[in-house]
């Protein structure tokens, strides 16, 4: 029984072997040159990123098996959709030839397209279908179509990444997009895996927190946020994670990236707000992981806390990635921006978001009939 189980091990170790080095969406590994070059920033030690606050805690092996083992197997009710997701559609030329108001379509979860001052920037564009290195490995997005198809997609003069997870940085949706792409942005490191997958070193700026840059008449900071990163077992924490404010001369945006809730929402809010909008992370939480994803009442505060005019609730709705109902995170996050009198909207996937126009609340569209 013994040499059984050995012979078992070791088969599944070679084939995890085989399968991360010969499947591309694992991306790439930062190199020992890379690590020195990283030395400097004030988040790196010991060879990986760490967050100002010490978390998050390494699960210990009990732990780890209690949340693989209720992550699998535990029934979530009404965990999805009860059919797949209603979208407002957008064609490719309403796109290219747009150039009014400044706007923004999502995608669900955390992806948009933010169209600003004539540019066509997408954020954290996770457009697959599954966020995982492999469809096997996880459960497909509620909606079945898109806003409109990658392949229909115009010139993208920027993008930008907040950290390299499955549901944020996918190897499908960068092959389809870089081509097409001018230039990438991403915190130090998440460049390793773009490079892998063949995208020009030149076309990729990597930033540290607090580093700021132009691209033409607007402004990238790249800023904190309490998370971690990794694409397999052996590489976590490797490459840094952050939140994004974007500038232009008349308006104001915060992208929160993923994030537990911390003090450096009051301290991008102290420097960069007052925001005229904010996407603020509200999903995928659990009281096993509380640092590291912030519950539906704190992206309510971190919406005080950044001074963000209009907040709107991202990372749900488009993929279950933990062990809470669809629509407990806008039910509970609306419930509490309510209390702090702070205007939230929630707008459908695909529905444009006009910068200048975030006056009327949104409609419960997650609780009509054709979306249960």
């Amino acid at each position: 029984m013994l040499i059984y189980t050995l012979v078992l091990i070791g088969i599944l170790i070679l084939a995890y072997f085989l399968f991360v080095n010969f499947n591309p969406s694992f991306g790439g590994d930062v190199s020992d040159e890379r690590k020195q070059q990283y030395a400097s920033s004030k988040q790196f030690g010991e060879g990986i990123f760490k967050n100002t606050e010490d978390v998050p805690k390494d699960p210990s092996f009990s732990e780890l098996l209690t949340m693989t083992r209720k992550f699998f197997f535990s029934s979530v009710e009404n965990g999805r959709p009860g059919q797949n997701l209603s979208v407002e559609k957008i064609d490719s030329t309403s796109i290219a030839d747009y150039t009014s108001q400044t706007r923004l379509i999502w995608f669900g979860h955390s992806s948009f397209l933010l169209q600003i001052n004539s540019k066509n920037i997408l954020i954290d564009p996770m457009l697959g279908d599954v966020p995982a290195p492999h469809p096997w490995l996880g459960g497909s997005r509620f909606n079945k179509e898109l806003p409109i198809a990658i392949e229909k997609l115009p010139k993208i003069d920027a993008v930008l990444i907040s950290h390299d997870h499955y549901d944020h940085l996918d190897y499908e949706s960068i092959q389809k997009l870089k081509d097409k792409v001018g230039k990438f942005y991403v915190p130090l490191g998440v460049g390793v895996h773009l490079e892998s997958w063949n995208v020009p070193k030149d076309a990729i700026m990597e930033m540290d927190w607090w580093q700021d840059t132009y691209f033409d008449d607007l402004q990238f900071v790249c800023t904190p946020a309490q998370h971690f990163s990794g694409r397999k077992f052996n590489n976590r924490q490797s490459t840094l994670w952050s939140s994004w404010v974007i500038l232009s001369e008349s308006e104001r945006i915060f992208f929160s990236g993923d994030s537990g809730y911390s003090p450096h929402f009051k301290e991008i809010g102290n420097i960069y707000g007052p925001f005229d909008f904010a996407m603020l992370e509200c999903g995928q939480y659990n009281k096993m992981w509380p640092d590291i994803h912030m519950f539906p009442e704190e992206t309510a505060q971190a919406g005080l806390d950044v001074k963000a005019k209009t907040i709107m609730p991202i990372h749900w709705g488009a993929f279950k990635l933990a062990l809470h109902s669809w629509t407990d995170p806008i039910e509970r996050v609306s419930k509490k921006a309510r209390e702090l009198q702070i205007h939230m909207i929630s707008p459908k996937i695909g529905e444009p978001i006009i910068l200048g126009n975030l006056n009327n609340e949104s409609e419960h569209w997650w609780e009509q009939p054709n979306n249960p």
